[in-house]
């Protein structure tokens, strides 16, 4: 009797086999947790960092393993880690704030939409971005990027949608471990160390060819997008722009894109530096904030009439701007070396004049047609948290539209030269900065009171610092 011939399986075809999900290959955020299980298992994570901006924007957060970020795991950080200088003192009573008692938690809530890998990191880890909650579920008012939240939401409650464009740059700089020495610029792969003139060339780009390939590539692991990447003026000098888009996701992603070039630069036996001014005789870095305004009904920008001709919106946000950034100075330039950057005669401007195309002006309106008509604030230092910054920037314009501030004349000449009409130091900005109540309103009075504290505790913290001018001049002459 013949042995029976084993019936064939059908073959598994594309139809019956499980595809991977689209969000589960996505670079960048998942809706929900359940994606996100998936998201990470795919991938092998083993580690997540749960972080959050501070007031200075440097990440803080915990790490955890992935199985236990997806099992419903509650996450806190002391109310404290918020209310910290630069330099990890915490600032003295007074002027409105107290510093509290019991430190209480606040609750990390995790945006899943920011989900990411760090493609640094050489076991499998990814990130993601946390807002800051009470117990009782309400928004923190003082937390950084809960600030930019609360601005977006005053535009939204009147129909209105902002989009903005930051460019940030920076220094790359030789290791410098001991604080007393001066910054110098690095090496590059010609050998030579790099010098300064080299706006827009391409030849002070390639010097550090491996490193922005890394930039690049890093940038890409993470979902982040760089629209153009240029050198600056200054020695080893460079300005990242990035793509147009929402407030809250852009400040993310300068947030990342600061971690993601320092990690970058310390593969390369470099540091990279976003102070304001770190070398002197060099020019200063800025995080230009380029902004309009969209119609949520229609799409429309609203700085432009329907004939494509300037709108009352457009000449009143500027208005605003004019009026209310110089008290909102503090929140662009919030150290003392930012003031270093920002004096007469130079490429930063410490004047509040707007102008078509006109590089010397605070607010500069690019050339462009209606649909693209922007306000450039050219204030910013590279030193700011990109989401204090837009806050700032944003509630000054809005300020603006709500009361129908009119501007002066654009201006079609240089106009950085001796005027000055801004405060000359982080003082007299954080004065100036309480006592412009409309715009504390607008940012939450309980974020105003704390910010001010810190500032005035960074500017006594800096004044026991004897430093070398003064040890030079003074000495033996006085």
């Amino acid at each position: 009797m013949p042995s029976e011939t084993p019936e064939k399986k059908p073959a598994r075809t594309t139809s019956t086999r499980r595809r991977t999900p689209a969000y589960v290959k996505a670079t960048r955020g998942v809706k929900n947790w359940r994606e996100a299980s998936e998201w990470l298992a795919w991938r092998d994570i083993e580690d997540i960092e749960c972080i959050t901006p501070d007031q200075a924007g440097v990440a803080r957060g915990k790490m955890m393993p992935s199985k236990k970020f997806t099992s419903n795991t509650s996450l806190a950080l002391p109310s404290a880690v918020f209310m910290a200088t630069i330099s990890g003192d915490y600032p003295e009573d007074g002027h409105g704030f107290s510093y509290p008692e019991d430190d209480g938690d606040l609750k990390l809530m995790p945006d899943l939409s920011t989900l990411s890998v760090v493609p640094w990191e050489s076991d499998p880890t990814a990130q993601v971005i946390c807002d800051l909650v009470n117990k009782d579920g309400a928004a923190v008012e003082f937390t950084p990027r809960n600030v930019l939240k609360r601005v977006v939401a005053a535009y939204s409650k009147k129909g209105l949608r902002p989009v903005v464009a930051p460019e940030i740059e920076f220094y790359l700089v030789k290791k410098n471990p001991d604080p007393d020495y001066p910054l110098t610029p690095p090496v590059g792969r010609s050998g030579r160390a790099i010098g300064g003139g080299q706006g827009y060339s391409i030849a002070g780009v390639n010097e550090f060819d491996e490193l922005i390939d890394d930039i690049y590539h890093f940038s890409e692991g993470q979902g982040l997008e760089i629209d153009t990447l240029i050198h600056e003026e200054g020695a080893a000098q460079l300005e990242i722009n990035l793509r147009h888009g929402d407030p809250v996701e852009l400040a993310d992603q300068v947030f990342l894109f600061k971690r993601t070039i320092r990690e970058a630069a310390l593969k390369h036996d470099m540091y990279a530096t976003f102070m304001a001014k770190p070398i002197q005789g060099q020019p200063g870095s800025a995080m230009h904030i380029h902004q309009s305004i969209i119609d949520k009904k229609t799409g429309r920008n609203v700085f432009s009439n329907p004939d494509g001709t300037e709108s009352e919106a457009f000449r009143h946000f500027i208005g605003g701007m004019q009026k209310h950034v110089p008290a909102s100075l503090v929140m662009f330039a919030p150290y003392v070396n930012s003031y270093r950057r920002l004096t007469p005669a130079a490429s930063a401007p410490v004047n509040v004049k707007w102008g078509y195309d006109n590089r010397t002006t605070a607010f500069r309106v690019p050339r462009s047609d209606p649909a693209a008509r922007r306000v450039e604030n050219r204030i910013p230092s590279s030193d700011a948290n990109p989401y204090l910054a837009l806050a700032a920037s944003l509630a000054c314009g809005l300020l603006g539209m709500n009361n129908r501030i009119e501007p002066d004349a654009p201006a079609s000449t240089t106009v950085n030269d001796n005027l000055i009409e801004l405060p000359r130091g982080l003082i007299e900005a954080t004065i100036l900065f309480e006592q412009d109540k409309d715009l504390t309103a607008m940012l939450g009075q309980s974020f105003a009171i704390t910010y001010a504290a810190i500032k005035r505790a960074e500017f006594e913290t800096f004044m026991e610092v004897i430093s070398p001018w003064e040890r030079e001049y003074l000495l033996l002459n006085v």
